[in-house]
């Protein structure tokens, strides 16, 4: 079974279905809406699952974020821009837009990946990774489009000791302005 087939059902089933799928001409109301400090706003965002068939995907992504976002690659260590983003802002889904990663979270792990010690609460979800025969990895992807964002490992600083190791053309980044 495809990971993508994979988490559909599993989300489907058990978490994103009673959010509420998108409805034609509707707005669907989520009684579960993350909340996060975005600027100096709290907002309220809803998590409602985002569906597309591969060509509308193709069509809103880069050639490099189509390959990790929808077939689970991973760019090339040290190739993103935003290892060197060091302003405050949002680190968002090149997906779908939503929030995922505030610049305090980010630091330098010497991967060459951006790297963050957690996610904004409610926007990524995890599953375990077995491509690796002799490791299983956590696999992280994005909570509103379910797009790949990158792996957690156990190996980030204190308080937490998780990195999140997110792939830069997963994400695009939002400055704050005020």
């Amino acid at each position: 079974m495809k990971r993508r087939n994979f988490l559909t059902a599993a989300f489907g089933a058990g978490l994103i279905a009673p959010l509420g799928a998108k409805r034609a001409g509707a707005t669907v109301e989520n009684p579960l809406a993350m909340q996060t400090t975005y600027g100096h706003n709290l907002i309220t965002l809803p998590l409602d699952q985002i569906t597309m068939s591969e060509e509308e995907w193709r069509a809103r992504l880069t050639e490099e974020e189509f390959a990790v976002l929808r077939e689970d690659e991973t760019e090339r260590p040290f190739t993103s821009l935003l290892n060197e983003e060091k302003r405050t802002g949002t680190f968002i889904c090149a997906g779908c837009e939503l929030p995922l990663y505030r610049s305090e979270t980010k630091f330098d792990s010497g991967t060459g990946w951006p790297s963050f010690t957690e996610a904004i609460k409610g926007a990524v979800g995890t599953m375990p990774d077995r491509k690796l025969i002799f490791l299983v990895r956590t696999e992280v992807h994005c909570g509103r489009c379910q797009g790949h964002q990158g792996h957690v490992l156990s190996d980030g600083p204190p308080p937490f000791g998780n990195r999140h190791c997110i792939n830069g053309d997963a994400l695009h980044f939002a400055l704050d302005t005020a």
